[in-house]
């Protein structure tokens, strides 16, 4: 197990991940914010799917999702369609223009990793998309139900002993 100060540095490491998407936000296009982009990326990697779907995936309220499935709509990116199961719902999927606009931030985004991590060799690359896929994963399943950690002034919970007859 790592050691508190190897947490300490991780934790101050993470911060550079600030850094690379505040670079990745500065190369969308005017009209295609984060949200918007995040939601193009997840119908193209999942399909079709519900608004509620989509909301659970983004990790946000359905008044956001609604707000960033309004903006990509508006501008023909997506459509939504009447779901065959639950006339409420809508279907959410890519249009030939959303699929074309996806491509584009795809090739954005290869385009600026490449040129940041040109001096990298292949294998650090496949490491990095390894280890960062540990951490989604590590922190994925927690997204749903938080728990709730010891605050500092707090006594950690007791440890539980058996006692051994004399």
């Amino acid at each position: 197990m790592a050691e508190q100060a190897q947490y300490e540095e991780l934790a101050r490491q993470l911060s550079a991940i600030g850094a690379v998407k505040r670079d990745l936000a500065r190369i969308l296009p005017p009209d295609c914010h984060g949200g918007s982009a995040t939601v193009l990326t997840l119908l193209g990697k999942y399909g079709e799917m519900r608004m509620s779907r989509l909301a659970e995936l983004l990790s946000v309220d359905m008044s956001v999702t609604s707000r960033h499935v309004a903006h990509v709509a508006d501008r023909g990116w997506i459509e939504r369609s009447p779901d065959p199961a639950d006339k409420r719902s809508r279907i959410l999927r890519l249009t030939p223009a959303g699929h074309e606009r996806l491509d584009e931030l795809s090739r954005r985004t290869s385009l600026l990793l490449a040129d940041r991590l040109s001096d990298w060799s292949d294998h650090e690359v496949g490491l990095l998309i390894h280890l960062m896929g540990r951490l989604g994963e590590s922190f994925g399943d927690r997204r749903t139900t938080p728990q709730r950690l010891p605050q500092a002034h707090e006594a950690p919970a007791p440890q539980l002993t058996t006692r051994t007859p004399a």
